[in-house]
C-alpha cells in the first residue's frame, strides 16, 4: 500500500478556449480507485498564504486568490482564474506539501496534481498558477524539516519556474532533463539541465538519465526528492518531443525510484505534464507512472533513513 494525495476540487470546470484537460486529476483518481486496495487516499487542505508568499510576489498571490488575475497574466497561464481555479491553485501546492510529508514517513507518496513548474513570481504560464515544486522546497527548509530537498524533474519541458524561484535558496537544488528544442523558449538555468535532442528514444535518454542524475544525487545527498514526474516525453505525447515508449517511461519510473530506494531517500511524486486528445489514455500514462513509482517502494524495504530527517 503506499500513499496517494487527492481532492475533489482538483477537477475544476473547463474554462472557455482553454487547452488544458481538466478533468484529467479526476480521471486518474477514478482509475487508481477502481478496484485497487493498495492505495491510501489522503485529502489536502489549502496552502497557507504565507507559504505561497515566500516564492511568489504578493500582489500576485492576492490576484490569484480573489480571481482577478489581468487579462494579459491569463494569457501566460493559459486559461482564466475563475474563482474554482483558484481555490485548485491553493490545494495543489498543499497537496505536495502532504505528500512530502507522506514520503518523509513511509519513503514515497504521490499527489495526484502538481508539477506546476513554469509558474513564476509574479505570473503564471504553460498551465501553470502556483509552483507547488518551489513553494514545498522552500517551506520544508524554512520550517527545518529536512536540510537539503532535490527537485527532480522529468517533464518534457524545462522546470524554469522551478529554478528561478529557487535559485540562491540554501538546501535546494534542481535537476531538469527536458528536450532542448520545446517550451519555454528561454530557459532558466537549473543546478543541473539536461536539454536533449528531439526524438532521443528510450535507450538515448535512459543513458543520459543515468548519466547525470546519478552523480547529482551522490554529491547532493538529498535528504529528500520532489520528483516532477510527467509522462509528456511519451512519443504519442501532443506537447513532447522526446518518443520514448510506454515501456521507457516505466523504466524511467523504476530507475529514479532505485536511485531514490538505493540511497534511502524518500521521494515524493506530483502529476505534471501529460497531453493529448485521449482524456482518458493520458490519465493511464499517469496512473502508469505513479503505479510503477509506488510498486518499487512497496516491494523494496527502504534502508534506515531516520538519520537523514532533521524533523519529521
Amino acid at each position: 500500500m503506499f500513499a496517494v494525495v487527492h481532492h475533489p476540487d482538483y477537477v475544476a470546470p473547463a474554462t472557455a478556449r482553454s487547452g488544458y484537460q481538466w478533468n484529467k486529476n479526476g480521471l486518474v483518481h477514478h482509475l487508481l480507485a477502481d478496484g485497487r486496495d493498495a492505495i491510501d487516499w489522503h485529502v489536502p487542505e489549502p496552502m497557507p498564504i504565507a507559504h505561497i508568499e515566500a516564492v511568489h510576489d504578493a500582489d500576485y498571490v492576492a490576484e490569484v486568490v480573489a480571481a482577478r488575475v489581468p487579462p494579459h497574466k491569463e494569457r501566460r497561464i493559459g486559461f482564466a482564474v475563475t474563482p474554482l481555479v483558484a481555490r485548485r491553485a491553493q490545494l495543489v501546492p498543499g497537496g505536495t506539501w502532504l505528500a512530502a510529508l507522506l514520503a518523509l514517513q513511509r519513503g514515497f507518496a504521490a499527489n495526484n496534481a502538481g508539477g506546476s513548474h513554469h509558474a513564476l513570481a509574479d505570473c503564471g504560464a504553460g498551465f501553470c498558477v502556483f509552483n507547488d515544486l518551489a513553494i514545498v522546497a522552500v517551506r520544508l527548509i524554512d520550517e527545518g524539516r529536512v536540510s537539503r530537498v532535490l527537485i527532480v524533474d522529468c517533464d518534457v519541458h524545462q522546470g524554469d519556474g522551478t529554478a528561478a524561484l529557487t535559485a540562491g535558496r540554501p538546501g535546494i537544488a534542481t535537476y531538469s532533463i527536458h528536450a532542448e528544442k520545446n517550451f519555454p523558449a528561454r530557459k532558466a538555468r537549473s543546478t543541473v539541465d539536461v536539454g536533449l535532442p528531439d526524438g532521443v528514444g528510450d535507450e538515448g535518454y535512459l543513458a543520459i538519465l543515468s548519466e547525470t542524475l546519478v552523480p547529482m544525487i551522490d554529491q547532493f545527498s538529498p535528504d529528500l526528492i520532489l520528483y516532477q514526474a510527467g509522462v509528456d516525453p511519451f512519443e504519442g505525447d501532443r506537447l513532447g518531443r522526446l518518443k520514448l515508449s510506454a515501456a521507457g517511461l516505466l523504466q524511467r519510473e523504476r530507475f529514479v525510484a532505485g536511485l531514490a530506494i538505493d540511497r534511502a531517500v524518500p521521494l515524493a511524486s506530483t502529476l505534471g505534464g501529460g497531453y493529448g486528445l485521449d482524456a482518458m489514455e493520458v490519465a493511464r500514462r499517469h496512473v502508469a507512472s505513479m503505479l510503477a513509482l509506488g510498486t518499487a517502494f512497496t516491494e523494496r524495504p527502504m534502508p534506515n533513513r531516520q538519520k537523514r530527517i532533521t524533523r519529521a
